[in-house]
């Protein structure tokens, strides 16, 4: 076998600097089809999304849900590590709620201190004071226990929920599998006309790509949980861009 050495190229080895508006650290969950992608097509240039994920066990139960608490800040940890990210999001919206908000912000900033975090649950409850909304008609793919319990979290957070609508699903993956067409029936039955807006809710759902036409469908801004905590995040890191295709919330500045 023939030897080849090594010879070193001397050339200025200047690198560039990725991501220079913005290094975006997703935890996501280890089961998660949908969110990385649906975030993927919403992020404007200059920004990136770095990903791990974070222990989950089906089925879709507040149990369950709240035992990924333990495994959040390792999972976090292993974003970029000795690297650094600007903005971290927790991508899951019933698992917010059932962990708790501030205790999910706590558990990503031991492993990243100081940086803003966000999640569906905050996200939603920010775009709504943005956009000046109060009233909110909620549609999920939870079991009842779920749904009410995302429901408690909205109404602590001042907003008044006109109606609360469940598909009784209990595994994520089946939920990402939902097929537009289903989505798009579920979203029109959720709208009672009591409401200032639609929230779609979970990661695993498919909605956001859809959002645009919904809106103008049914006439109201309709907000779905991954494209409200990309716009979250962008808005976190003073990123104002109108990302066109993705709802009324991406013509809104961040209020408060």
């Amino acid at each position: 076998m023939t030897s080849v050495p090594y010879q070193r190229l001397e050339l200025s080895l200047e690198l560039d600097h990725r991501a220079p508006r913005g290094r975006i650290g997703l935890v996501a969950l280890g089961t998660d089809f949908t969110a990385e992608d649906e975030l993927r097509q919403m992020l404007p240039d200059g920004t990136a999304l770095f990903t791990n994920r974070v222990e989950n066990a089906n089925p879709l139960t507040l149990d369950n849900l709240r035992r990924m608490e333990a495994d959040l800040t390792r999972a976090a940890a292993g974003i970029l590590p000795g690297r650094g990210i600007d903005v971290a999001i927790f991508a899951c919206t019933s698992g917010s709620a059932a962990i708790g908000d501030e205790i999910v912000e706590q558990r990503v900033q031991a492993a990243w201190p100081g940086i803003p975090v966000t999640n569906p649950l905050r996200a939603a409850a920010a775009a709504m004071k943005s956009l000046g909304r109060k009233r909110l008609s909620v549609l999920t793919p939870y079991i009842e226990e779920v749904s009410n319990k995302l429901a408690k979290e909205f109404s602590r957070r001042d907003l008044i929920l006109t109606s609360l609508f469940g598909l009784d699903m209990l595994d994520d993956i089946d939920i990402a599998m939902l097929p537009f067409d289903t989505i798009r029936e579920a979203a029109r039955r959720s709208v009672t006309g009591d409401e200032e807006a639609l929230f779609i809710s979970c990661t695993a759902t498919r909605a956001a790509q859809i959002v645009a036409e919904l809106e103008q469908e049914l006439g109201l801004p309709v907000l779905t949980s991954n494209q409200v905590m990309t716009w979250h995040a962008l808005r976190l890191i003073g990123i104002e861009d109108a990302i066109e295709g993705f709802g009324e919330i991406f013509r809104t500045d961040l209020t408060g």
